[in-house]
């Protein structure tokens, strides 16, 4: 992905949220933009309709979206805002069961960096 997306402008969202898939989102989006893959925005500003946040998001080339799990909250919000996704991962899709803890592990990380770096989503 970061090949093909070179000299791209490439948006990471997470969802964030409070449970062990929705860090899980926020950890890979992190490692996505420190990897250079993309450059991990502001979900909190699409979700609260926030303008200047919405039109750059609409601007991008390129907008990659990790929801943890299949209620899509990230998707909604998208959605309703307007903002097309380009590459869009489930986290519980890959087998990662939901559940309110954090213990989070590196192998888990990588399997979402992986599944969001799985095909070009900007070329």
């Amino acid at each position: 992905m970061s090949s093909c997306c070179a000299g791209k402008k490439t948006l990471v969202f997470a969802c964030s949220g409070g449970s062990n898939v929705g860090q899980l989102s926020n950890e890979a989006a992190k490692k996505l933009d420190v990897e250079g893959v993309g450059s991990f925005f502001c979900m909190a500003g699409i979700g609260g309709g926030i303008a200047g946040i919405v039109g750059k998001s609409k601007e991008a080339d390129a907008t990659v979206v990790i929801d943890g799990c299949d209620v899509g909250c990230v998707k909604a919000a998208f959605e309703r805002e307007g903002v097309d996704i380009s590459k869009y991962v489930v986290i519980t899709d890959l087998g990662i069961e939901k559940g309110h803890h954090f213990n989070l592990t590196d192998e888990q990380i990588e399997a979402v960096c992986a599944a969001a770096k799985q095909s070009c989503c900007c070329g």
